[in-house]
């Protein structure tokens, strides 16, 4: 069974081999083989989902990459990850608006405190919620500091 997400980006990677995008294709084969050593490491064919959180830990990766390299000063260097970065995205589920995402931590803080789980048990059960509920579609570490904001 193909997947659809797998299919769009082999279908990218044609579309940047013709256009000789270099760049843009370098990200893709980089998407590619890391979607090939999950498919390997586990023995299976991987799904959308599976797809979309490797892509998300690509998208984390080159976020702490800028932030390094733009510590040390390497401007030229981050905006090449923030380049990757934009083609990553092109991949995930469309962001979700900050409303919604204070809609989601509203509705799994009240799940969560309706089983009577308080204190630091209760950032585990939200973000387990939150991870499933805004997958690809949000920063989970924004998304965190936001939850751990609202509990204390």
């Amino acid at each position: 069974m193909g997947s659809t997400l797998k299919t769009r980006l082999s279908d990218a990677v044609k579309d940047a081999m013709r256009a000789r995008d270099s760049a843009r294709l370098g990200t893709l084969r980089l998407i590619q083989a890391a979607i090939k050593q999950k498919e390997v490491d586990d023995r299976q064919e991987l799904s959308d989902a599976d797809i979309t959180a490797i892509l998300e830990k690509q998208v984390k990766q080159r976020r702490e990459s800028i932030a390094a390299y733009e510590q040390a000063g390497r401007t030229e260097t981050a905006e090449q990850e923030k380049a990757e970065i934009a083609v990553l995205q092109e991949f995930l589920p469309k962001a979700a608006e900050p409303a919604e995402v204070d809609a989601a931590i509203t509705a799994a803080l009240e799940e969560v405190h309706a089983q009577g789980v308080t204190g630091p048990a209760a950032m585990g059960k939200v973000m387990g919620l939150l991870k499933t509920r805004l997958a690809g579609r949000a920063d989970m570490a924004a998304v965190s500091a936001q939850v751990k904001a609202r509990l204390l």
